[in-house]
């Protein structure tokens, strides 16, 4: 019953809908201690969407439907699920039902999970693993985070060149079942060196008696275990493949990373991006399952660093006080200008730094980008700059007042865009990260910079 009416509610609508509707009627059932009802109403979801209603319930219910899925599907679901909600879970499950989860789990997926955990429970989790799962975890665990190494799964299937098309099928038929994927088989010589790769499709249009030799492709490209994870976001997504293999330094094959791998990480990276842009540190935490504190700690730094900074903008004014004092008007502007000159440089550092991330910007490319970003920061110091003009006579009914802000727009919106791209460029030349280390300066360059050039030209202009 409960079946057939999620059935037709659940047509024509998207997916955070169904989501949505599972999640209600799911919590609803628990709440009526129908246990049977939630399990039938979860047995047509797929895996990833029963993991984001689970992570959607009240924490108490989270561990009761997690345990109405069955042994296989809990499996999967359990990879899909945020590493908190897996912590959370394991600390409600008796030993034994942990085991059986991440006995199974993809040694990747496994790796990442713990990486979340605290060691001890790390160490009682790995002795109680079977011997294979646990040296291929340890295998991960060994390498580098944030590496190719440590974001690889050793599951794959490695034919030899001397094979025969016929034998390849079999050995795929007893490995498939246990292995990530199958669409990429790589061809290793005795000592495990990567000789070759062909696809699925290569074999299945070989003749039957052909050896693996005659039909693969020498050519191959791969990564190396200490690549950093960005990287190989970059190479996948260049030459579209659905797996690139991974080798050893003397290239030997330990592991292939598949696209779902990938997508992770470019989450990760871009989200890591994006707080460091706005001066919050992550350290790798789901921000918004962060106790307060932590938040606040995090978050304080860079903010002190631009109040310390902004003493200088302070320092300007009160060297131009006597200007202020005989035009009070000028200080109305202020204001206006720094804002809209850390606009402009916000903007201009923000395409530079994510070009620089995904490799469409290079270092070569420095003084080509900075002069772009300068003329289009002088064409929009040109529309603005009169707009403001028109607008502050209209306020102050003074023209020299008028004329200074206009000016003075424009000489701030070209350094907002020549500091905004340039900054950037020199951070990462010195190896420091672009995204942590442009905000602050831009911002200071810009305030201090601005006030002076207004002030100055305000000076020059109303002739005092």
């Amino acid at each position: 019953m409960v079946e057939s009416q999620f059935s037709r509610e659940s047509q024509n609508i998207s997916r955070q809908q169904l989501q949505d509707l599972v999640r209600s009627q799911v919590q609803t059932l628990l709440e009526q201690e129908n246990f049977q009802g939630a399990k039938s109403l979860l047995i047509p979801v797929q895996p990833v969407d029963i993991a984001r209603v689970i992570e959607e319930l009240p924490e108490a219910m989270q561990a009761i439907a997690f345990r109405l899925l069955s042994k296989d599907e809990a499996i999967e679901v359990y990879e899909y699920l945020d590493s908190s909600i897996q912590q959370v879970l394991i600390e409600d499950f008796k030993r034994q039902d942990v085991l059986d989860i991440v006995d199974k789990m993809s040694p990747d997926d496994r790796a990442r999970l713990f990486d979340e955990l605290p060691a001890k429970v790390v160490r009682q989790l790995l002795e109680q693993l079977s011997p294979q799962e646990r040296e291929s975890t340890a295998l991960l665990l060994g390498y580098t985070p944030s590496t190719a190494g440590r974001i690889m799964t050793p599951e794959y299937i490695a034919l030899k060149e001397n094979m025969t098309v016929n034998l390849a099928f079999e050995r795929i038929r007893q490995l498939a079942p246990s292995m990530e994927t199958i669409y990429y088989l790589y061809v290793t010589d005795r000592d495990r060196h990567l000789v070759g790769i062909l696809s699925l499709r290569d074999l299945v249009t070989a003749q039957p008696e052909q050896t693996i030799g005659a039909v693969m492709t020498r050519e191959v490209v791969f990564v190396n275990t200490d690549t950093d994870q960005e990287e190989v976001v970059q190479l996948i997504q260049h030459y579209d493949f659905v797996a690139v293999p991974v080798v050893d330094r003397d290239r030997r094959l330990v592991g292939i990373i598949t696209v779902d791998d990938v997508i992770d990480v470019l989450q990760e990276e871009t989200t890591e991006d994006i707080y460091t842009l706005g001066g919050v540190q992550s350290g790798g935490d789901n921000y918004f399952q962060t106790n307060l504190l932590t938040v606040a700690r995090k978050r304080v730094g860079w903010l002190l660093i631009l109040l310390l900074t902004n003493t200088a903008t302070s320092a300007v004014i009160r060297d131009q006080e006597d200007v202020l004092e005989q035009v009070v008007a000028l200080a109305a502007f202020i204001p206006l200008l720094i804002d809209t000159g850390g606009n402009v440089g916000a903007q201009s550092s923000t395409v530079v730094i994510r070009g620089l991330n995904t490799g469409d910007v290079r270092l070569s490319r420095t003084l080509q980008i900075v002069r772009r970003e300068a003329i289009a920061g002088l064409m929009l110091g040109l529309m603005l700059g009169i707009v403001v003009t028109v607008w502050a006579y209209f306020l102050q009914g003074d023209m020299g007042v008028a004329v200074s802000v206009g000016l003075s727009l424009l000489c701030i919106t070209l350094i907002a865009s020549v500091a905004g791209s340039g900054l950037p460029f020199l951070f990462n030349s010195f190896g420091l990260d672009p995204a942590l280390m442009s905000a602050p300066f831009i911002t200071t360059a810009v305030d201090v910079l601005g006030v002076f050039i207004y002030l100055s030209l305000a000076r020059l202009i109303l002739g005092l």
